[in-house]
Formats: structure tokens, C-alpha cells, sequence
């Protein structure tokens, strides 16, 4: 039986929001979990005990989230359903030293993280975002949304090459923001000024992970606005639609089959290996706590993670249409087509034939239509967490996601619709 559909435009109008305040991994969490508190779930510390009551309960760490819902009745070996996302995005993150200047304008340092598109970041107005670790041991999210910072472009006049050989950056001459004029450039006039504008008495931050974002809204494009751009959708798009489908379940009248469950890391960018990383032991850590906290045993455990599927949800590539050739010529998925299915026989995605079956059941219960991707033979393959979470795990792992134009910008695009269509195939996926 299908499900009928929970998700519309709105929820497109809704992760315009989730974008907007959601300027850094750190942000993101905080406000997935804001959702998650709504629907009913409590935050459980990792230093504390857990009970095997059911319920929804989340865990933060850093900029990864793990949120769960169990079901009443549920068994210590009943399998668990994940959907599994990344909240790091490409961009400008702050250097230790964020101090520095020349020739009468003060800018600050910073460092290229993941893969940006480094054009994209030129001649935009800058806000700042991310979190300040304090003198006693406790963090404050800081987010400065306004114009604050810019990396400016050389002018043409100073390099006619360009035209002809094209633009090329270098990243560490060419990329660090200005933010003012002077020449008394002093160390620690950055973090002060954070701490004036977070309430925070000077001295207060001995630690920081700041990054740069584009200031510029989400908003509907075209003439009868069938498109989406905005800033992040790799990969709070998935974040959201995460999110939003796993409450959803929690607060439906529904019996659960499985322990659905959304895990969002940090790190995707640049590799995944860290303790917020899809490659480090969080996700497996909880799934096993709870498994125990039910009373289970490592029998128990072994049998719900036999049982277990994750969709790996991240963006992809719709078809371009000023560089068609670089796709694959029988695989075009389309803005608007509904999700993608991510397959690579090299296991850059972790995708296989039983993981397709499963998708496409999720799919016709949701009554929701899907796209196929694959990469041109001549290109190279991006990767996932999939491949990290199916590998270190042993857990059966699908490649999914939306289709979309601009991928690694600061600004991306993607079809209206979309979003929607894929929240609703993760609620057909994680009621099973």
C-alpha cells in the first residue's frame, strides 16, 4: 500500500529557512535538532547512561547529528533504517592567525576546505559563521549574516589574459577577504570583535572554527520559479529532507518495522576521517548502545545490523545543458525528475542491484518518481559516505539524492520540486 504524500511546496519554503540560518555544520545540527525536539525526541548525552525506553532521542557531536526512533515493542535485534547525509560544505574557513593586511586593507587569512568552486566565492558579499570555544570549557554558535567580507576580483584592465587563458586562482594568494582599511593590523582584532558582537567579555574564546558564507538568500528562480538556488544544498538539502521524513514517522500513527534512523556527519568534504566523520565510530557507537540498552546482545546486534539499510542521500549531477557531453549519453537526470539513484560498478557509491529493489519499493510506496545516475566512462567519479558507512559497518548502503546544477558553488541549483519528492521517498523508505 502506498503512502499518501506528506510533503509539498512547503517543505521546499521550509528548507529555504533550514539554508538560510544554517551557515555552518554547527548550525545545522542545531537546527535539525530544533525540529527533532518538536516532534518529541530528547537529547541523551554520550557520557550518560541510555535506557532502552522508546521513544525519539538524538545525539550532537560537533557538527554531526544521530537522531533514532524506537518504536514501542521493538525487539533488541530489530534492524535499524538510516538515512545517512553529510552537513559540511565546500567553502572559506578561517586560519588560526585570522589577522593580516597589506597596502592599507586589513583582511583575514583563510583556507580553502573541500573542494569549492573557487570563482564562486569572488565579488560576493561575505557574512561569517561557525563556533567559538570558550575559557570554560563550552561553545557559543556565532553567525555574523551581513556584508562583512570580500574576496575582490582583479580588474581586467591588470590581466588581459584572462579572457583568452581563462581565470586562474591561487589559492593562497588570491583568496584572502579584505574586511577593512588600515595598516595597524593586530593579532586577535578578528576574535574580538566576534566576542563583541556574541555578548562575550574579551578573552573569554580560546579556541575557533569559523567559516565564510555568501549572505545572499535562498530564492525561487525562473519565470514560473521551477527552480531553486541557494547557498549549501550540498548537503543540507539532504539534511533537511532527513529530517523532516524522520519526524514525520516518529509522530505517525503507524507500526514501525524498523528503528528508523538519520545520521548527519561532518567531514564529507574532505574525507570523512574524524569523530564527526561518516569513517569515524559515531554512527556504529550508537547503534550499538542502543541495541544494548534494549537489553540486547552482541547476537542481537549482529543480527539488526544483518537486517539494517542505509540510503546515502547526497546531491548529484542533472544534466547540463551547456555541457551534455560530459554525461553519460543514456543516463540524463533532469531538475525536477524526482530523486537520483547513484550507481558505480567501481563502488564509488556503494549501490548494487538488491540496494536498487529497495529504493524503488520506497519509492512506489511514496508514490514518488526516481532517476537513474551514472558517470560518462570518461570522466572520474565522485564518492560518498555510502561506500565508508557500508564498508565499515557491514550494513547493505544505497546511493540516492537530487539532481543539481553548480555543484561545490557557493551558490547551487536545483529543481522546485525535488526536495519535496525526495523527503517523501525517505518517509516510504524508513516505515518499510
Amino acid at each position: 500500500m502506498r503512502t499518501p504524500p506528506r510533503f509539498d511546496r512547503g517543505h521546499t519554503d521550509d528548507l529555504m529557512s533550514f539554508l538560510a540560518v544554517s551557515p555552518s555544520p554547527y548550525h545545522a545540527v542545531a537546527n535539525a535538532a530544533e525540529r527533532l525536539e518538536k516532534a518529541g525526541f530528547r537529547q541523551v548525552a554520550e557520557t550518560d547512561a541510555w535506557d532502552g525506553t522508546s521513544g525519539g532521542k538524538y545525539v550532537l557531536r560537533g557538527g554531526a547529528i544521530v537522531a533514532w526512533y524506537v518504536p514501542e515493542g521493538a525487539e533488541p535485534h530489530t534492524a535499524f533504517r538510516i538515512v545517512g547525509a553529510h552537513t559540511d560544505s565546500p567553502n572559506l574557513r578561517v586560519k588560526p592567525r585570522p589577522d593580516s593586511g597589506a597596502h592599507g586593507w586589513r583582511q583575514v587569512a583563510v583556507e580553502v576546505y573541500g573542494g569549492p568552486l573557487l570563482n564562486s566565492w569572488l565579488d560576493r558579499d561575505l557574512g561569517l559563521a561557525g563556533r567559538l570555544s570558550l575559557r570554560d570549557g563550552s561553545t557559543r554558535l556565532v553567525n555574523i549574516d551581513r556584508p562583512l567580507l570580500r574576496v575582490p576580483q582583479l580588474a581586467i584592465h591588470l590581466d588581459r589574459s584572462v579572457t583568452s587563458d581563462g581565470l586562474k586562482l591561487d589559492k593562497q594568494r588570491h583568496l584572502q577577504p579584505i574586511w577593512g582599511l588600515g595598516n595597524d593590523v593586530r593579532d586577535g582584532d578578528l576574535i574580538r570583535f566576534l566576542e563583541e558582537e556574541s555578548g562575550l567579555a574579551e578573552g573569554e574564546t580560546t579556541g575557533w572554527d569559523l567559516m565564510v558564507h555568501s549572505i545572499e538568500p535562498p530564492a525561487y528562480l525562473g519565470r514560473d520559479k521551477e527552480l531553486l538556488a541557494g547557498p549549501r544544498m550540498d548537503n543540507l538539502l539532504s539534511v533537511h529532507a532527513g529530517t523532516a521524513a524522520l519526524a514525520a514517522v516518529a509522530t505517525a500513527d503507524e507500526t514501525l518495522s524498523y528503528i528508523p534512523v538519520l545520521a548527519a556527519f561532518d567531514h564529507e568534504e574532505n574525507g570523512s576521517q574524524s569523530d564527526t566523520g561518516a569513517d569515524g565510530p559515531l554512527l556504529g557507537s550508537v547503534l550499538e548502545r542502543s541495541v544494548f540498552a534494549r537489553g540486547g546482545s552482541y547476537e542481537d546486534r549482529a543480527r539488526a545490523f544483518a537486517g539494517t539499510v542505509c540510503l546515502s542521500s547526497d546531491t548529484g549531477h542533472a544534466v547540463h545543458p551547456n555541457y551534455a557531453e560530459r554525461h553519460d549519453p543514456t543516463h540524463h537526470p533532469r531538475a525536477g525528475g524526482g530523486p537520483i539513484l547513484k550507481v558505480n560498478v567501481n563502488n564509488r557509491y556503494a549501490t548494487d542491484g538488491s540496494g536498487r529493489a529497495v529504493w524503488a519499493a520506497a519509492c512506489e510506496r511514496a508514490d514518488v518518481p526516481f532517476q537513474t545516475f551514472v558517470s560518462n566512462n570518461s570522466m572520474p567519479c565522485g564518492t560518498t559516505i555510502g561506500p565508508i558507512t557500508a564498508a565499515r559497518h557491514g550494513i547493505k548502503t544505497v546511493d540516492i539524492g537530487v539532481a543539481i546544477l553548480s555543484m561545490h558553488s557557493a551558490r547551487e541549483l536545483c529543481g522546485a520540486t525535488d526536495p519535496f519528492l525526495l523527503a517523501n521517498s525517505l518517509v516510504g523508505f524508513l516505515e518499510g
